[in-house]
């Protein structure tokens, strides 16, 4: 049933450039992801791992193909309609936090209502509420970012996704500028989101240990999807992924 899934692209192609200097990031790409299910993408530098990312959220538009957000097909939306549907459908956590640094704490929480114009709901105000609870943001209500650890700002970036339960939160490197310690903390936390929130999860990264939190391992290579496994251990990922190395 579509109503199952959160994203989906269906042969879905990206180039850069003309003529005869044409880059093909992604060649035919289809790819569905489920309501509450935690898909990491991986792939060598080039693949077209952030490439895909991007279009799935909108942050780009595809050369061909159809690109879904919920029941949207968002690939040719005009840039107003586009920003509105990110806005209420989209969640974003990246590498960098990507807090903002006048803002304290409750202030980066309620961003994305205030930029939709609005405040919270009863409801959505419980559910803020309960992820400040859980990701112990409690005592850190009135600090700005630079008051905050790495490991907290990563926190406050995952409650600000959430907050709006979007159709989908998309996680560049989530794990990249943080101690391994934490990080497995930060993954933990995405993991948690879609088994007890039902929150779908597209985490892009290079690191196997952290693919391993994921439902699913998609893989990409030269811009097409190599394989799409189920959960595996990070032995398993760094295994498959160093023979994909040695076949190309």
């Amino acid at each position: 049933m579509e109503n199952d899934f959160a994203a989906r692209v269906r042969h879905l192609n990206k180039t850069y450039g003309h003529d005869g200097n044409i880059v093909h990031a992604l060649r035919d790409v289809s790819l569905d992801v489920r309501r509450g299910e935690f898909t990491a993408i991986m792939g060598p530098s080039g693949s077209g791992k952030s490439t895909l990312m991007h279009l799935m959220a909108g942050l780009d538009s595809p050369t061909a193909g159809e690109v879904w957000l919920g029941p949207l097909e968002i690939g040719k939306l005009p840039d107003a309609q586009l920003t509105l549907v990110r806005r209420r459908r989209v969640g974003f956590v990246f590498q960098a936090f990507n807090l903002v640094p006048t803002l304290d704490v409750r202030g980066n929480l309620l961003l994305p209502f205030e930029l939709d114009g609005r405040k919270p709901d009863s409801a959505e105000q419980k559910w803020i509420d309960e992820l400040i609870a859980s990701l112990g943001l409690a005592d850190r209500m009135t600090h700005r970012p630079h008051e905050l650890s790495g490991g907290q700002q990563q926190r406050v970036a995952i409650a600000r996704a959430l907050a709006t339960r979007p159709d989908v939160v998309f996680a560049d490197e989530p794990t990249g500028n943080l101690d391994s310690r934490t990080g497995r903390d930060v993954l933990g936390l995405l993991r948690q989101a879609a088994t007890e929130h039902g929150q779908s999860i597209v985490m892009v990264t290079h690191d196997p240990i952290a693919a391993s939190y994921a439902d699913r391992v998609v893989i990409l290579g030269d811009g097409q999807i190599v394989a799409d496994r189920a959960r595996s251990s990070a032995e398993a990922i760094s295994a498959f992924m160093l023979s994909l190395e040695v076949q190309s």
